[in-house]
């Protein structure tokens, strides 16, 4: 084929490209060659404004942009929100017939723009600075009428398109992105937000499974949970756990606390090592002080424990040390957090 000829040669300069762009900005915020030290110190000083802004703004963080600024724009308020950081996108064509009512003197406006002069944004300006709410831009110019009316403004400039006809948007865009991951994770950072709090805006992925699934929301209880005395045969266990299916069974006092375990691999070991198994009791059998979680611990935590511990079941207990429910590495494995 053809196209074969210079595929990997067009896909590795426009990789090397947008590589570049994104290095660039890394190089002047650390304030490093070949930059001039006037332009890395403003944008330093530039991105720590644009930061504090949001950082401090009580309402929400408004993202704007239209054209592939747009699709960036959209991309950017969706990590902010995710990461602890208010925000959402406000398409500017729009904002114009109604959707300004969005914007708040509470709120700081993300807006971006390559060239600092489209006219959609340029067109919302005054209203947006009339309400009062903060301006943060996010251009390639900063001679712009977007730049030189911002608050802040963070200067993005590329040397070229990863195109090879210096006109789709590519590189360009590719260093806006990156920006604005750099000033979510900066805000994520600052207001201290931790995974648990990640998981709370992520309720439906496999993150929010490990962090929000306690364990009494998957442990087996009641019937379910196989349980014999300290004076029961060997017998009375084994029939036991072949009933609940657990792989086990809790031995319980008479106040129904959990006072040892015996498990599968506790029954082989038996039959194995001892020729007297029929008369012996759970009591000699049994091993004592079994793991235990409290039916309020993370799902995870309980998954980190058997890992750690090299067992595929865990008692669950309240806070008087009765028994409450069981929980298997299956149920664990079906629920999506292993």
């Amino acid at each position: 084929m053809v196209i074969a000829a210079r595929a990997i040669e067009t896909a590795q300069r426009a990789l090397e490209i947008e590589a570049e762009a994104v290095y660039r900005l890394r190089q002047r915020l650390g304030g490093n060659p070949p930059e001039s030290t006037a332009d890395n110190a403003s944008l330093r000083q530039q991105f720590l404004r644009a930061c504090q802004l949001m950082f401090g703004c009580t309402g929400r963080v408004i993202v704007t942009g239209i054209g592939k600024s747009g699709h960036i724009a959209n991309k950017i308020a969706s990590t902010l929100a995710s990461t602890g950081t208010p925000a959402f996108f406000l398409h500017p064509a729009e904002a114009s017939h109604g959707d300004l009512g969005m914007v708040t003197g509470s709120d700081v406006v993300l807006a971006l723009s390559h060239s600092g002069q489209t006219e959609e944004i340029l067109r919302i300006l005054p209203l947006i600075k009339r309400r009062g709410a903060g301006l943060v831009a996010m251009t390639g110019d900063s001679a712009s009428p977007l730049a030189q009316q911002a608050d802040a403004h963070l200067h993005i400039d590329v040397d070229r398109e990863a195109c090879p006809l210096n006109l789709a948007p590519t590189a360009s865009t590719t260093a806006a992105l990156a920006m604005g991951d750099a000033i979510a994770v900066t805000l994520l950072d600052a207001r201290g937000f931790d995974a648990e709090q990640f998981a709370l805006s992520h309720p439906g992925g496999a993150l929010g499974r490990r962090l929000l699934t306690l364990v009494e929301d998957l442990m087996r209880t009641g019937d379910a949970v196989p349980r014999v005395r300290p004076e029961a045969g060997l017998r009375e266990a084994i029939v036991e756990m072949t009933r609940k299916r657990l792989g086990m069974t809790a031995v319980i006092d008479a106040q129904g606390r959990a006072v040892g375990i015996f498990t599968d691999g506790d029954l082989r070991r038996t039959f194995e090592q001892r020729r007297d198994a029929d008369h012996l009791t759970m009591h000699e059998l049994m091993r004592p002080a079994p793991v235990s979680l409290r039916p309020q611990a993370l799902a995870s935590e309980a998954a980190r424990l058997m890992q750690a511990r090299r067992i595929t079941q865990v008692l669950v207990s309240d806070a008087d040390g009765v028994l409450v429910g069981a929980l298997n590495v299956h149920d664990l494995l079906q629920a999506g957090v292993m």
